[in-house]
């Protein structure tokens, strides 16, 4: 037992979608008299979907507070002592403890654990570019700057935008732009955008996004961010040329925030991310925990350690830790990286591995590509869809899953999904039984059209 008069006491760093569903189910495994559970956050909000501020941006989704799942007052209600605009600055894991300070006030002070989970979540790559702290110049991570960004949009005097990167958070800040009413140029290191793709797959993407009026600039690296005699930000420039620009969108990804646990000595990976067990320990560490954009996960594709910082995996992640924590028990065994997004009605979608991470592993395979289309062809809407798939050569195990299309392309990858957790060769989801009739597919689903013409060539090889 513990100093707390014989309850323990659970400290959780990080109050979004890995901590406060770890806190929550933690609380629902024991109620307040047997384990205290102090929550520290250093901003204004709590279990907040990050994943809905460009649909908030872009009108949407009208107000703020939709995106908030739950108030902290929510979480207080559950006895959760939850302290907002404090930052944890320090974990002392010898002693068992983690100082915290009021943002405001500045005010320090150290709380002891017995339990701690860490849910610090990622930062954003800021470049180090000249420029890139001017104002008008924006990052997306969290409802402030979510805030900050909907507040220089209202305010701006021109309607220029340039966002910067094109991966998912960059192609859905320039919709959401676009239907703002601003010109938007998007400028992307990649040679094409959505990088998770493969880049024939990207060019599809590209294709859409200039016939919503988007310019795309491909193969470019910003070098600074100009700005004007008021000190705001007026232009990006590259080696080649200035995109006059009234606001400036950093959607370049993130990193794990991980300083921390680095300070404190704890396991990190190749991609700077905590690294733990199948409960979510943090590997060496009985008591401690950790979860959501912070750590590495396992790639079951793959078999090796992955970054892949998304909502779904923060929340399953919680659900694990706070199990573990409450004295049940739980693992989460890795992911196969299934994300999807949208710009504008073009949906794009992938699972599993691209060419390029079969090659990293050592797996050879064959990549087929067809084209089919979301309804049976005579049915109305019926709209072209493309399919990218890998197997492995020889055993025809699938490998990877990617699809662009208009409607009913992008949950479609749901399928390779499940296809890949379990294993399955490309001729054994020929004989997927799948839902049909003419308004929902054609009589071959298009994912299935993709596993014929894959097994084909994986006999044929």
């Amino acid at each position: 037992m513990s100093m707390h008069q014989g309850r323990e006491r659970l400290v959780v760093v990080g109050g979004d979608a890995a901590g406060m569903s770890a806190a929550s189910q933690a609380r629902r495994l024991k109620g307040p008299e047997e384990l205290e559970i102090v929550a520290f956050e250093r901003g204004h909000f709590t279990s907040f979907s990050a994943c809905g501020i460009p649909y908030w941006v872009g009108g949407a989704v009208p107000e703020r507070d939709d995106l908030i799942a739950r108030t902290p007052e929510e979480h207080r209600a559950r006895d959760i002592d939850l302290r907002l605009r404090t930052e944890v600055t320090e974990l002392d894991v010898a002693g068992q403890r983690v100082r915290a300070r009021d943002v405001e006030s500045g005010a320090a002070s150290w709380t002891s654990y017995d339990k701690l989970v860490i849910a610090t979540g990622a930062r954003p790559v800021r470049p180090e570019l000249p420029g890139a702290d001017a104002p008008g110049v924006h990052g997306v991570q969290t409802l402030d700057d979510g805030q900050a960004l909907i507040d220089t949009l209202s305010r701006a005097k021109g309607r220029r935008a340039v966002v910067v990167g094109a991966g998912y958070i960059g192609v859905e800040m320039a919709e959401a732009l676009i239907d703002r009413g601003f010109e938007v140029t998007v400028v992307n290191r990649g040679e094409q955008p959505m990088s998770t793709l493969d880049p024939d797959m990207g060019r599809l993407v590209h294709r859409a996004m200039e016939g919503l009026g988007i310019t795309m600039v491909n193969g470019t690296e910003v070098t600074k961010i100009l700005t004007g005699a008021d000190g705001r930000v007026r232009a990006v420039a590259t080696q080649h040329a200035e995109y006059p620009a009234d606001v400036v969108v950093l959607g370049i990804g993130v990193r794990p925030e991980t300083a921390l646990a680095r300070a404190a000595g704890l396991p990190l990976g190749a991609h700077g991310g905590l690294l733990t067990d199948l409960a979510m320990r943090v590997r060496g560490h009985e008591n401690i925990w950790a979860g959501g954009d912070c750590v590495e996960v396992l790639n079951l594709v793959s078999g090796q350690e992955q970054y892949v910082p998304l909502g779904t995996h923060a929340n399953k992640h919680g659900q694990v830790i706070g199990t573990n924590a409450g004295g049940g028990y739980a693992t989460f065994p890795g992911v196969v990286g299934t994300a999807v997004s949208k710009v504008c009605d073009l949906e794009i979608a992938r699972t599993g591995l691209r060419e390029k991470d079969a090659r990293r592993v050592g797996l050879e395979f064959e990549a087929v590509t067809i084209e089919s289309t979301s309804r049976a062809g005579y049915y109305p809407g019926a709209s072209p869809m493309t399919v990218k798939m890998l197997a492995e050569r020889r055993t025809g195990r699938l490998l990877g899953v990617q699809i662009v299309g208009r409607e009913g392309a992008a949950k479609r990858v749901d399928i390779g999904a499940v296809a890949l957790t379990a294993r399955l060769t490309v001729e054994q989801m020929t004989a997927l039984d799948l839902g049909y009739a003419p308004p929902f597919s054609p009589v071959w689903d298009p994912v299935l059209v993709a596993a014929r013409k894959a097994a084909r060539t994986v006999r044929g090889s």
